[in-house]
This record gives C-alpha cells, structure tokens and sequence, in this order.
C-alpha cells in the first residue's frame, strides 16, 4: 500500500509483552484491572474535589488536572492492547499508530509538567507560608497549567510532524504494547538523525530542566523540615507532601531509565516491561497515593460516597 509520503507500511504489528496463550489471558485481567482502578480512582478523585468547596485550593486544582491527565494517559495504550489480546491480533494502522504516539507523548508530558508545579506548590506553602496566597494565586495557577498543555501539544506535534517524514518498509514488528517512538524509529528506512536530535534535545529542555527546579524545591523543602523543633510539626508539614515523592520517583525513575538506557533500543520483549511502570502502574497508583495519605481527600471521598448512597435510596 502506497502513500503519499511514501510510507509502503499500511499497519505495524504489536509484539506486545507475551506470546504465550495462557499468559496473554493473564495480562488481560491485569491490565483491565489496573485500567479500571486507575480510571475509575482518578474519577472519584475529580469528583470528590469538585464537591468540595474546602478543596478548591492550589494543590487540589493541579491534582484535578493530573488525574484528568491519568485518565487520557491510561486510555491512550491500554484500551488497544486489551481490544488485541481478546482478538488475537497485534496490528495496529499507520495512522493509528502515529496519533498514538502524539497522544501518549503529548499526556506523558503534561504528567511530568503537573508533577513540578505540585513540587512548586508544596515548596511555597512550606518555604513560604506567609507569601502562599499572593504568589500560588488562582492566575498564576491556571497559567501554569495552561503552559502545560500548550508546550505538551507543541511538544508532541513536533515529534508527530518529523515522522511523516520518514518511510518504513519491510518490518514493521514493534517489540512492545503500544506504538513508543525510539521502536517506531528504529523501523524506519530513512535517515532518522533529525528525529533522535529532536528527541533528546526536548527531552532534556523538557525533561531535565525541570526536574531540576523539582529537586531544588524538595531540597528546600527538606531542609525546612529539619528545622522545625517539634517532631509533631514535622511529621505534621511532611504529611503534606509525603506522597508526592514517591510518584515522582517512580515516574522519573523508570521513564529516564528508558529513554536514555543505551539497550533499550534493541529488539526485546523483556524491555517493554520496565514502561509499564510510568505509563500504567503510576497513572493507576497516583488516585490511591494521594487519596490514602490525605485526610482531607479521604474526608471528601467519604462524603462524595455517603452523597451518592443517600441519592441512590431517595433520601
């Protein structure tokens, strides 16, 4: 099939992480769980905080927004690989596949935004408590968020646009469970410099960067912790923002580990498993970390679920 970029591939084959009968049952109730649960608890999330006017504040707008984010992120790989499995397929259309990659990195993106400015957030209320109202003000915030998207699309739709370009023919097996970029270039038969440049150069203006701002703000973080005197009052401010390390850790952790691990690019099932950890488990965990370490979040979820109970025996 011929097309007017001269792209001879009409579809690509997901290899996906089994081939195994028996194991690829396994991993569909996996997955679906996971799906259903990281869906179905970012949800809860969104809703639990529109029904609290006590949560209308900085840290929860941005939560609202990363379990939106969850959401689009989880149904960007998830759905497809569930919907191959039950048919025995792995193919997956050209142009299926390239509005994949937009989504996932456009939504990847917008997590890894969302995640610094709740970094941001937790610094200032800490660092700078006194200060916290004029500077993380409602503009500000809804700024920061509206920046987020905008570079996240323009991110994507760059990398989006610089694949049109290329032509693929002959292979067209990606060892993985959705269309992820560094294994769609590797099947091309054109120069992919431009590409690979593009690539690593937005992922650390993008990436890097801030990260970096991330860290120094928990540094600071952590270092007006320790001097507070009173062990209550810091067990009291590091409750705060005690779960929002350990979803940076594992999204950066294994999403760095990936693209700039130098074997990652060779053709293995095995190394389409560590993805799984930033672009499933942590979407899926991220509602329950927050919800369970936040008393407020599980006071609003308590009154969100008693709501909706006396609303479903008409009461």
């Amino acid at each position: 099939m011929k097309r007017g970029n001269q792209t001879s591939i009409a579809e690509f084959l997901l290899l996906g992480l089994s081939d195994r009968a028996e194991q690829q049952q396994l991993l569909f109730v996996l997955f679906l769980w996971m799906y259903l649960l990281g869906v179905l608890g970012s949800l809860l999330i969104i809703l639990a905080i529109g029904s609290d006017p006590h949560l209308h504040t900085p840290m929860y707008f941005f939560l609202t927004n990363l379990s939106l984010a969850d959401i689009c992120f989880l149904s960007t790989t998830v759905p497809k690989m569930l919907a191959n499995i039950q048919t025995h397929s792995k193919s997956i259309s050209y142009g299926g596949c390239l509005a994949q990659m937009n989504f996932f990195m456009l939504f990847c993106s917008i997590d890894h935004f969302l995640l610094t400015g709740m970094a941001f957030d937790r610094y200032v209320a800490i660092c700078h408590p006194l200060h916290y109202t004029i500077i993380m003000s409602p503009r500000l915030c809804a700024r920061m968020v509206a920046g987020s998207w905008i570079v996240s699309i323009l991110n994507s739709l760059t990398h989006t646009s610089l694949l049109f370009q290329l032509s693929f023919y002959g292979d067209n097996e990606i060892f993985h469970f959705f269309c992820e970029i560094k294994q769609v270039l590797k099947l091309s038969c054109t120069d992919t410099l431009i590409n690979v440049a593009m690539l690593f150069t937005l992922l650390v203006v993008l990436g890097i960067v801030p990260l970096i701002g991330l860290l120094f703000s928990y540094t600071r973080i952590v270092s007006t912790i320790l001097i507070i005197p009173s062990a209550v009052g810091r067990s009291k401010v590091f409750s705060t923002c005690g779960s929002h390390p350990s979803i940076v850790s594992l999204f950066y952790g294994t999403g760095f580990g990936v693209y700039f691990s130098p074997t990652y690019t060779h053709a293995s099932r095995q190394l389409s498993i560590a993805p799984v950890m930033y672009t499933v488990v942590t979407p899926m965990l991220n509602p329950f970390i927050y919800s369970l370490r936040n008393k407020d979040m599980k006071w609003a979820l308590r009154k969100l679920i008693r709501r909706k109970t006396l609303f479903s025996q008409g009461l």
